[in-house]
Parts: C-alpha cells; sequence; structure tokens
C-alpha cells in the first residue's frame, strides 16, 4: 500500500509555501526601498546649501485632487516625507487631502508612509460617526487602545460613550495614563500632543457581578428573540417561545426574572394549565418541556442574576459630566466569562432599547452616543434569520436616533455581510493568514476596500501594533482614501484602573441607590403560585366538602336504618306488650268474680236469695 498525500493537503501546502515565498519576497523588496528611500534622503540633504534647507525643510502647499465640486483644501506635506515608502509624492498628499475636514474631527493618528507622516492626520468627521464602523484586527493589535483612543476623545467633545470592558483594563480611562520616554517618543512622532488625562467614568457590572452599579433587564423587556438567542434555540423553540411570551402578556402575568418565566412554563406543562396550553394552538408540551429544560440549566449556570427589577434606563448612557464631557460608561463583563453569548446578547438589548426609548433627531453635528460593541463575533455566532433580521434593522435605523455604533471583533467576516454592509468607517489592525481559510479571509477582506496605492495583501499581515488600515466616510458620504496609520496613543491609563479607586467612584455614583438593590414585586412567579395554591385549597376544600357529604349520607343511612330498625323493634314490643295485656287483664277480672262468687259471704248471700225465692227459707 503506498503511503500518498491527499490532492487537498498537497494542493493546500503549495499554497501555504508559494504564499510564504511572496510574503519574504515582499518584505525584503519593502526594506531594499525603505533603504534606498533613506539613503536618497540623506543624499538629497548632504547636498543641499544651507540656504536651501531652509526652503527644502518648509512644507510644501500642495492641493488635493478634486472630490465632485469639493475646493481643494491645501493640506501641507513636506516633499522628503512624500517619498519614504509605498505611496508616491501624490498619492501620499491625496491621502493627507482626503481627511483635511472642515468640520468638528477625531484624530485616529498619523499616515504611515515608510515612516509616520506628522503633517498628514488621518480623522474621522464626528458628525460621520453615527454611520457607524468597524475596529478590527487580530489579538493584541492594538484594538483596545484605538477604542479607548476614541472613546477619550468622544467624551473631551461632550459625547457620552458606552463600552463593554471585556479585560477589565478600559477602566484605566479614569485615571490620567503615566508619560514614558517610549511613549513620548511614539507620539512625538505622528505629531500627538500627548498630555495625561482622565475621563468621567461611570462603572457598570452586568447583573452586579463586579464591582460596578448593577444593570439588570426583565424578562419581558429582554423578550423571546433575545432570550432564544441566550438558550441557543432553535427556530421553532423561539417561535413557541413567542408563544409563551404573548400567553404571559394576555393574562396578566409580569415576566420579570426567570423564576418567572419558568413558572409559567410549568404551569403550561402541568395538569393546571394543559388545557390552556392546548389552546396556544402553536405550542406543543414537548417543545415547552423542552424549553424549560434550557431554561433551567441556563438558570442554574448563575444567569439568573442578569434579570430582576430594577430595570435599567437606558437613559442613564446618554449623560454628562458637570463639566460638559460625556460620560464613559463602561460595563464590566469579566464576571460573565462563561457565558460570552449572554453578554453580547445583553449589548444588544441595551441597543434595541435606545433604539426604542431615544426620538428621531437626523443628522446632528455629533452624535448622542457612540456604542462601542466588543467581541462582537459572539453576537452573530449560531444567530436565526429573526435575529439577524433584527440587528440589522436596528443598526440601520438607530442611526436616525443619533446613535453611532462601532462592532470591534477580529476580522470583518465575524460580522453578519447584511450588518457589515451598514458600517461607514472602518479601522483595520493587522490580520494573519496562517492558514487557507485566514489566507481566503484576507483577500476577501482585501477586495472590499476602495483601490489605493497599497498591496493590501501584504500591508494587512505587515502591520504594526498600534497601526491600522483605515478609511472612513467624508462628510459628503464618499469614502475616503485608504490610510496606513499609526493610531494615537490614548491619554488616560492604558492598564486597570486599582481597585479601591473604583470602589471609591462606584459607591459616590448618583446611580446606586437607584439600582443598587434587587426589588421582588409580585410577577407572575407569585401570581401562578397563588392561583395554584387557590386551586389546592380549593380542590382540598372540595374533596373535604365531599368526605363530610359522605360521611353525612352514611350517618343519615345508618341513623335512618336504625330508627326504622327501632320503630320495628317497639312496634314488635308495643304488640307483643298489647297481646299480652290483653289475656293478663281478661284472667285477672274473672279471678276476682270467682273469688267474689266464692267467697263465703257472697255464697251465704246468694243460697239466702235463692232459698227466698224458691221458699227454702219458709220451709225451715
Amino acid at each position: 500500500m503506498t503511503d500518498e498525500k491527499d490532492p487537498a493537503v498537497v494542493a493546500a501546502e503549495a499554497e501555504l509555501a508559494r504564499l510564504q515565498a511572496e510574503a519574504d519576497a515582499a518584505q525584503a523588496a519593502l526594506r531594499v526601498a525603505e533603504a534606498r528611500a533613506r539613503l536618497a534622503a540623506a543624499q538629497a540633504a548632504a547636498a543641499q546649501a544651507p540656504e536651501d534647507d531652509v526652503r527644502a525643510s518648509a512644507p510644501a502647499v500642495v492641493a488635493g485632487p478634486a472630490d465632485g465640486d469639493a475646493e481643494p483644501t491645501g493640506v501641507a506635506v513636506p516633499e522628503s516625507a512624500a517619498a519614504r515608502g509605498p505611496l508616491e509624492p501624490e498619492a501620499v498628499r491625496a491621502t493627507a487631502d482626503g481627511y483635511a475636514f472642515e468640520a468638528e474631527t477625531l484624530d485616529i493618528g498619523a499616515l504611515v508612509n515608510g515612516e509616520p507622516v506628522p503633517e498628514a492626520q488621518i480623522r474621522i468627521p464626528l458628525a460621520m460617526l453615527n454611520r457607524h464602523g468597524l475596529v478590527a484586527g487580530a489579538t493584541g493589535t492594538g484594538k483596545t487602545r484605538t477604542l479607548q483612543g476614541l472613546a477619550e476623545q468622544l467624551a473631551a467633545k461632550g459625547v457620552p460613550v458606552f463600552a463593554a470592558d471585556i479585560k477589565g483594563d478600559l477602566s484605566g480611562m479614569a485615571t490620567p495614563g503615566v508619560p514614558s520616554d517610549r511613549l513620548l517618543e511614539r507620539t512625538r512622532g505622528i505629531g500627538q500632543d500627548w498630555s495625561p488625562e482622565a475621563s468621567a467614568v461611570e462603572y457598570l457590572a452586568l447583573g452586579g457581578i463586579g464591582k460596578g452599579v448593577p444593570v439588570r433587564a426583565t424578562v419581558t423587556g429582554f423578550g423571546p428573540l433575545l432570550l432564544s438567542k441566550v438558550l441557543g434555540l432553535n427556530s421553532t423553540q423561539e417561535s413557541s417561545l413567542a408563544l409563551v411570551f404573548h400567553y404571559a402578556d394576555r393574562n396578566g402575568l409580569p415576566l420579570v426574572d426567570l423564576e418567572d418565566l419558568r413558572s409559567v412554563l410549568s404551569y403550561l406543562t402541568g395538569d393546571e394549565g394543559k388545557g390552556e396550553l392546548k389552546q396556544l394552538g402553536g405550542l406543543s408540551s414537548a417543545t415547552a418541556g423542552v424549553i424549560l429544560r434550557e431554561l433551567i440549566t441556563f438558570a442554574d449556570g448563575g444567569a439568573d442574576v442578569f434579570f430582576g427589577e430594577p430595570e435599567f434606563d437606558v437613559s442613564e448612557l446618554l449623560r454628562t459630566a458637570a463639566d460638559g464631557r460625556g460620560v464613559v460608561s463602561l460595563l464590566e463583563v469579566p464576571g460573565v466569562a462563561s457565558r460570552p453569548e449572554l453578554f453580547s446578547t445583553f449589548l444588544m438589548y441595551l441597543l434595541a432599547e435606545l433604539f426604542e426609548v431615544l426620538p428621531e433627531v437626523g443628522d446632528t453635528d455629533k452624535p448622542k452616543l457612540v456604542f462601542f460593541f466588543d467581541e462582537a463575533h459572539l453576537l452573530f455566532a449560531n444567530a436565526s434569520k429573526d435575529f439577524v433580521a433584527a440587528i440589522t434593522q436596528t443598526v440601520r435605523l438607530v442611526r436616525s436616533k443619533g446613535v453611532g455604533v462601532f462592532f470591534v471583533t477580529q476580522t470583518p467576516k465575524d460580522v453578519h455581510p447584511d450588518v457589515l454592509a451598514q458600517l461607514g468607517s472602518r479601522v483595520q489592525h493587522q490580520l494573519r493568514a496562517f492558514t487557507p481559510d485566514d489566507a481566503k479571509a484576507l483577500r476577501a477582506t482585501v477586495g472590499t476596500y476602495p483601490t489605493s496605492g497599497y498591496d493590501l495583501e501584504r500591508v494587512l499581515q505587515e502591520l504594526g501594533t498600534g497601526e491600522a488600515i483605515v478609511t472612513v466616510m467624508s462628510e459628503k458620504g464618499a469614502p475616503t482614501p485608504v490610510a496606513w496609520t499609526r493610531v494615537r496613543a490614548p491619554q488616560g491609563l492604558m492598564e486597570p484602573t486599582p481597585d479601591e479607586r473604583i470602589d471609591e467612584a462606584v459607591a459616590a455614583s448618583p446611580l446606586l441607590a437607584k439600582y443598587g438593590d434587587r426589588v421582588d414585586r409580585e410577577s407572575a412567579y407569585e401570581i401562578l403560585t397563588a392561583k395554584m395554591n387557590a386551586a389546592e385549597e380549593a380542590q382540598r376544600r372540595a374533596e373535604t366538602d365531599a368526605e363530610l357529604a359522605r360521611q353525612k349520607a352514611e350517618i343519615e343511612k345508618a341513623s335512618a336504618a336504625a330508627e326504622k330498625k327501632a320503630q320495628q323493634e317497639y312496634d314488635r314490643l308495643i304488640r307483643k306488650t298489647s297481646g299480652a295485656r290483653t289475656r293478663t287483664s281478661s284472667k285477672a277480672e274473672k279471678s276476682t268474680l270467682e273469688r267474689v262468687l266464692g267467697s263465703r259471704s257472697t255464697q251465704t248471700l246468694i243460697n239466702g236469695v235463692i232459698r227466698g225465692v224458691f221458699g227454702n227459707g219458709r220451709r225451715r
């Protein structure tokens, strides 16, 4: 038997070898080009006269290419900076001009063309942040720091921010950063005037697990669609759960926590609710049983603490500090690492609630809130069509409520295409292609970018930590030029804030008194328990009454029988007694007569009478 490899494996290995060779060759070519560029720049600088140095060091003002009817902005880019990397001088100027906006902006970083070009700042218009965006990149490439830097700038401009703090290190935003030689060298190189600065931070904790103010939701508010996603239900079970919610709403059974939903399901699958279960039509007892088992497992895993009252009011996320800065609301989620689908779905619930409660505002100079959706791939994993449709609709329409959403994940393919199509800005950190699937995903990602002067398939793998490929939506709604960018450093601490500082901030929060303690009001569990207890009591009372009636009937029957028997015995005795008296009386009367007639006196009298009658007496 020959030991031959699978042709598919051979082809994959060959493709990997080819890609590796291309990458090595491209990297070598890039190094040569950079070396030549540096040599040429040094030779040019050495050959210039002293009077020419002043002219050469002055920035050349070059108008960028026309964009429709746009006026040239005249971004200043030094000639030497425009000839050090993969972009030609004209492309560098065009890129810099493409990010020179007149309205208020957020600074993402500086253009990189071999080396950073501080004069070419890459920005995003503040008014376009409600067109949503994506921050993507492999682990350790700088996504979190990009998120932190954007959030700090937004808050400084009066825009409230919400973000999930997955690892806990975003809490450092509440503490001024610590300068270092390396940090200052980097920030000077990209033209960032860095200084330590803290943001106004509100610490929240999902379900109260953690140090922040507890964030809870009622089961009714969470809804059957999101709950089905968390429970891992299929489409049939999802529609069945929706029927259970409809039944509870129709019958006045508030679903506050998981115990309420379990009570409703237990009631419908029990003897008391079988009739009502049949009336629901589309809900079978088997499906209800499956949902109940999943719900019990879900609650036993500790998820019951996330549901209850008081329910968090999402308008609390729109607050600003007394000095006008936006409040950064950080949702602490390390305690739910074992339930990632719950945390991601909970974020979707908050976003959906914002869509429900906020009024329409249209296009504004700055968003009312920017919502950073970290670990976004968890939201779309195993999602049903209805769930994806709900996400897509929410993201599409929440823009008009003044809310911007930024999805943060590892690769663009983690986000559903229908949602990805709604995102206007993209900050793509390094991508890695270790497998054929990774290489395929990389090529697919490259294909989604506008045409540029970069070999993006190569550049995306060569980006350093804190560097990204950026394109945003301009003020006119068109995509800006693709820009290799070195991202700005956050001004807050780039590590967790000390626990004691967090404890102090939470204790001083005005939200703690409102949401700190759980409230347990009457809901479906208490109502159904009372109903079933009343039914049991009524049943016991009916059984007792029936038993009493049976015993009474038996007593009455026995009494009647005894009375009848007694009457019979009485009658018998009466009859017997009456007969004996008659005989006794007759005999007594005869005996008296006999005694009278037989007495001596009577006999003497009778004899005298007889003798008188018959003359016997006269004869004597």
